[in-house]
């Protein structure tokens, strides 16, 4: 039986690989991909974080597989298969065939010798990330030559699929899948293959006449992708891509299909709220909770930086840029990244180097209010909330925007630091957008998967405004449940409606309207970014929350600083109750923050409580 292992909190990968046994494997499993694997997990190859999962999944998987407690095995005559084909790929650029390094070893072993129980490939999904000039799409003509010429043999009317953005792009891998195609079918054996298929090289399909087997070029701006069933779909520079809709139609049409594949390839870009970002972080998720086995079709290799810091230091580059590890006694490919580092530094835009040329996701925007990284490290697993002193803070929507209330626990860690819980709760509107499916594409947000998870509620009312009485009812409810006390209630001074004027006349919290002028905002804004920065402030795993927090911007006048957002469809109105809420809330530990004042512990308490209260003899007042 395999030992649970839970990586989210740790991240402790070599420790956990040095408890585990692999004798077996090691003994049985020869090939280069699960070679690559023990390099990394043993030190002798420098990785990321990110593939260290992924080689410490591929190991975990083959103990499941020969203990046979695994729906999945690990072929290697199809590894052989593959390897051996890929040896005979000519480079476009040299017309001669490249030695595959470690790396591109473990993608292709991982692609192609996964199998499940009908030896059809494990990974449907395949997510592979690398730094800009690394040969990415090199390794993705091979896996589109080997589908069409090797994996179709014996099959007819398989349609194939190489996508990127626009026309240029696609065009760009359409035309190394059509030269490596060209001089692989000019020799044996490959000569006589083609011909008894009828090859025909065009200039944008690649057709075989006899079993009409197609390749399809076919750019995300077109999104023609209907109808057609894809045996093997690659989509080039996928991470620019803002939005689902069109890529479900690829994944859509290949349900029913025998042994197929979407394999995503890009660098990260300059947006982190893009899907093929959240994508890598569920699958992070998903390696670091070996036990649950989720997501076992997808696969997700990603090599890239740890840290900002390694900025400056190119010897820790090869975790994003494998090809540093090629013998190469001029040490060209070095020069020219420090020469790149170097420019973008003076030029004052070294977050270009650091999203393309380190593969790291970060908030490129001079003016971001948070960085990308600050604000993922923030997430815990969970948070007890009940019977918790709370302060709230609430924004109330305007016209599309969303109506939001934030929770600010106060707490202390297990190392006795003050610590800080942030909490949220949207009420979406869609009145403005016409329906909660355009308002879903409109915000680039699901918010009916994420009302099903309790991070936000559709609204109820029937043209779909907010309904204030919807409003009050949930917090009224959400607060007697979990037994809060609320020490604090700030809300936009702009902002009064009937669910404030409810609080008023039936609650005896503490409400206290805010101006949302810079005077006043200024120093619990500055409080929640310096607070994510420190790490003194935790959140659960909240998309809303995350993508308010992305999209607040700094503006800043002479009396200091506030949040804004560039366009009216991003939304940072969870940010804006935060403020509020931390109005108070950043004195919490403070000796003289109002809760920590006898007499204003008393205005918060009912009649019974002010007995108890006096008759403890505790007041000193």
């Amino acid at each position: 039986m395999m030992r649970e292992i839970d990586l989210t909190q740790s991240h402790d990968v070599f420790g956990e690989f040095g408890r585990e046994d692999y004798k077996d494997v090691r003994k049985k499993y020869t090939d280069p991909g699960t070679q690559y694997a023990f390099a990394v997990l043993e030190k002798r190859q420098m990785a990321g974080y990110l593939i260290k999962l992924a080689c410490f999944r591929h190991l975990q998987d083959l103990k499941r597989a020969e203990a046979s407690e695994f729906k999945y095995h690990y072929d290697l005559d199809e590894v052989n298969k593959i390897l051996s084909f890929a040896a005979l790929c000519p480079n476009v650029d040299t017309g001669k065939p490249t030695k595959l390094m470690g790396w591109q070893n473990m993608i292709m072993c991982s692609l192609f010798g996964w199998r499940d129980e009908q030896n059809q490939k494990r990974f449907t999904h395949a997510i592979v990330s690398v730094a800009r000039g690394q040969g990415k799409t090199y390794f993705a003509a091979i896996v589109m030559c080997y589908s069409l010429l090797i994996e179709t043999m014996g099959l007819r009317n398989q349609d194939l699929l190489v996508a990127s953005i626009n026309y240029k792009q696609t065009g760009k891998l359409y035309g190394y899948v059509h030269d490596m195609l060209s001089k692989l079918t000019a020799e044996f054996p490959f000569k006589e293959l083609a011909e008894s298929k009828q090859l025909k090289l065009l200039t944008d399909q690649i057709i075989e006449r006899e079993p009409n087997n197609i390749v399809r070029a076919i750019s995300h701006e077109a999104g023609q992708f209907d109808s057609f069933h894809f045996r093997t779909a690659v989509f080039d520079e996928i991470g620019e891509i803002k939005s689902r809709d069109k890529i479900s139609k690829i994944t859509s049409g290949q349900t029913n299909v025998d042994n197929h594949q979407f394999i995503q390839i890009s660098t990260a870009y300059p947006d982190p709220s893009v899907p093929f970002h959240e994508d890598q972080k569920r699958e992070q998720q998903v390696m670091e909770q070996d036990f649950k086995r989720a997501n076992d079709s997808h696969l997700c290799l990603v090599w890239s930086q740890d840290s900002l810091e390694e900025t400056f230091e190119p010897d820790t580059w090869v975790k994003s840029n494998p090809l540093l590890d090629l013998h190469d006694p001029t040490g060209k490919l070095l020069k020219g990244l420090i020469d790149e580092r170097d420019s973008h530094a003076m030029s004052g835009t070294l977050s270009d180097f650091q999203n393309k040329n380190m593969n790291m996701w970060l908030q490129e925007a001079t003016n971001s209010f948070l960085k990308l990284a600050d604000i993922e490290r923030a997430v815990i697993p969970k948070f007890n909330i009940h019977g918790r002193q709370v302060y709230i803070g609430f924004d109330y929507s305007m016209f599309s925007d969303n109506t939001a209330f934030s929770f600010v626990y106060p707490y202390q860690d297990k190392h006795g630091k003050n610590k800080w819980h942030i909490e949220q709760h949207s009420f979406i509107p869609w009145q403005k957008a016409g329906s909660i499916e355009a308002k879903e594409k409109q915000d680039g947000i699901d918010y009916r998967e994420l009302a099903k998870q309790g991070c936000c509620t559709i609204t109820s009312h029937p043209q779909g405004l907010i309904n204030d009485d919807q409003v009050y009812q949930w917090l009224v409810g959400y607060v007697t449940d979990n037994e809060l006390d609320v020490v604090f209630f700030g809300y936009d001074a702009w902002g009064a409606t009937n669910a404030i004027k409810r609080l008023d006349l039936n609650t005896e919290w503490p409400l206290e309207p805010i101006r949302q002028r810079t005077s006043e905002l200024k120093d619990p804004t500055k409080f929640l970014q310096t607070g994510f920065v420190e790490n003194s402030l935790s959140r659960l795993d909240d998309k809303i929350m995350e993508q308010a927090l992305m999209n607040a911007q700094v503006i800043e006048d002479k009396i200091g600083i506030q949040v804004d957002k560039a366009k009216a469809t991003l939304k940072i109105d969870v940010v804006d109750a935060i403020i509020d809420a931390f109005y108070q809330a950043m004195y919490h530990f403070e000796d003289f923050a109002d809760v920590n004042d006898p007499s204003k512990q008393v205005e918060r308490m009912s009649e019974q409580d002010v007995l108890d209260y006096i008759r403890s003899g505790q007041y000193g007042f």
